[in-house]
């Protein structure tokens, strides 16, 4: 699941046809006058835009109801603030034209910090953290930093970032199209290593375990997920970050989050 998402496209593309609408959870005894304050778009809830095809973040279980890491905190918070929660699914080329448009409060679909966002988009305090890693089969000991990484052979998808990053480290490039390509090269032994987000390992260990893979080595440098919101929704924001911190404090974050990745990526 390579950080994909660095573009943010233009709005005119007929946004009522690429959203689903889905009211969930939230607090039972909602006010209509609650939130009154936060310049919500329907008030008593919190709308929120996600895309509804991205495991595990925002996902349908077969015909199921929407799910995912995105989805649960989204409602928990909604819930410390007194609300409902109503997702707009939307896909990911419309999102942030439709959060322009003022079609919903808040985007919870793992949207990764960086400085072009935020010129344009306020954001919460991150509710995940993620780092970049190399992934090796349990029985290899020959990697343990990314200076090993110089002279081996890594698969990655030739327009990810970790190709770069692999490259640099000095590894020879066997191109992929993804994750799934990767791991099964590696397992086959017919490459040494391969870089990837952190969380799309865990992923995969938690679903699939025990894989006979393992994380060798990790980079310093974090990739940090919010909430965003419109510029100026300044209430909003702070009072989402009121409740993730105290869905920090209480656990719940940590609990959501070894559900689906089997550890804490939320600090």
């Amino acid at each position: 699941m390579p950080r994909r998402r660095l573009t943010v496209l233009a709005a005119t593309l007929g946004l009522s046809a690429l959203a689903l609408t889905a009211c969930s959870g939230g607090s039972s005894t909602t006010d209509p006058a609650a939130g009154a304050d936060l310049g919500l778009v329907s008030g008593g809830t919190l709308t929120v835009a996600t895309e509804g095809t991205y495991r595990p973040f925002s996902y349908h279980e077969g015909a199921g109801e929407l799910t995912g890491f995105d989805v649960e905190i989204a409602k928990a918070v909604a819930d410390k603030l007194g609300l409902q929660v109503k997702f707009q699914e939307t896909q990911w080329d419309a999102i942030f034209a439709g959060l322009d448009a003022g079609r919903f409060d808040v985007i919870a679909n793992q949207v990764s910090i960086n400085p072009d966002r935020q010129a344009k988009y306020d954001f919460s305090s991150p509710y995940t953290v993620s780092r970049g890693v190399i992934v090796t089969t349990e029985d290899d000991n020959a990697i343990s930093s990314f200076a090993d990484l110089s002279g081996k052979t890594t698969a990655q998808s030739l327009t990810s970032n970790w190709y770069e990053l692999a490259t640099s480290s000095g590894a020879q490039v066997e191109a992929v199209e993804g994750w799934a390509q990767a791991v099964a090269l590696l397992k086959q032994g017919r490459v040494d290593a391969t870089v990837n987000d952190q969380l799309t390992y865990l992923d995969y260990e938690k679903t699939n375990s025990p894989t006979g893979l393992k994380i060798a080595a990790q980079t310093d440098d974090t990739s940090e997920s919010a909430f965003a919101f419109k510029k100026g929704q300044d209430k909003l924001a702070d009072a989402v970050d009121g409740a993730l911190d105290e869905l920090r404090t209480d656990g719940t974050l940590a609990q959501i989050s070894e559900k689906y990745f089997g550890a804490d990526v939320t600090q």
